[in-house]
């Protein structure tokens, strides 16, 4: 059991905003909520979107996400409950097994499908897109696919953070560590009562909160919520009597144009017309 860091000296991060996100239908007929990516939280540099999908209605999910293309950022998929399998145009393919991660590199361009294994029981989890800056916006697709066994746990006082990608403070790093916008990507679970706290230098930031309910900068908070900080230098939540989990969200602003239409991320529309005709034109 490892001592939470205490607060630095200097400011805890105020909330800016926060957002319960917007029932959506994406795929075939997936429904979901859309957290960020919405009108009222249309991106959070580097995040474009993050999609939270809880449901044991098979109908909510089982038409999946037929082949349909990306180009010029990362999805990021964490499965919580059930079973997800993954194919590609390029070969690649694997099942997102529940507590495990897989991060996408889309580059210069995939068409892949995603797809339930199941056709009953409960079907839940997170799907993160995270920008590409400019220089990568057409490199080779690449992967990075871990079971919930290869993700370390860290044990503080009072919570348990699940490390899916980045960095903590105390030195727990996930293979996911290397990302291209220094990505911090933490599942955290709080027992009541308990506190949190986590430098944070010079990022964007964001609690993600979709269990229980907490108290973050004096602010209570139910689930679902997301919770946008300012600045300052440390994240500080504080569970409520029946406790929290959320996701701890980190990243280095690109503060790059953004040019979004649909499947493609670019940097200005004629970047996005090449990424329609050579998708039509089977280039992908």
């Amino acid at each position: 059991m490892q001592k939470a860091m205490a607060s630095p000296a200097g400011q805890v991060r105020p909330i800016l905003q926060v957002t319960e996100g917007q029932r959506v239908s994406d795929g075939a007929g997936v429904r979901m909520t859309r957290l960020i990516g919405t009108p009222k939280l249309r991106t959070l540099d580097p995040f474009l979107m993050l999609d939270f999908f809880s449901s044991e209605t098979a109908s909510d999910y089982v038409a999946g996400f037929p082949d349909h293309p990306h180009r010029g950022f990362e999805t990021v998929t964490y499965m919580l409950a059930g079973r997800m399998r993954h194919k590609d145009n390029h070969g690649h393919e694997g099942v997102i097994e529940p507590g495990g991660i897989q991060w996408m590199t889309a580059g210069r361009g995939v068409i892949h499908s995603e797809m339930p294994e199941q056709a009953e029981g409960l079907m839940k989890g997170f799907q993160l897109w995270v920008n590409l800056p400019a220089r990568l916006k057409m490199t080779e697709p690449a992967y990075f696919e871990f079971g919930d066994q290869a993700l370390p746990l860290e044990k503080r006082d009072g919570a348990i953070v699940k490390v899916l990608a980045g960095k903590t403070s105390l030195g727990t790093t996930s293979p996911v560590a290397d990302t291209h916008a220094g990505t911090r990507y933490f599942d955290v679970t709080l027992a009541a009562g308990q506190s949190f706290s986590e430098p944070t230098p010079e990022e964007t930031a964001a609690i993600v909160l979709f269990e229980g309910a907490a108290t973050i900068a004096g602010k209570g908070l139910a689930s679902p919520a997301v919770a946008v900080l300012g600045e300052g230098d440390t994240v500080e939540v504080i569970a409520g009597g029946q406790g929290a989990r959320f996701l701890f969200l980190g990243g280095r602003p690109l503060r790059e144009p953004v040019a979004w239409a649909g499947p493609f991320v670019m940097n200005n529309d004629t970047q996005l017309r090449q990424a329609f005709a050579e998708y039509q034109a089977g280039r992908f």
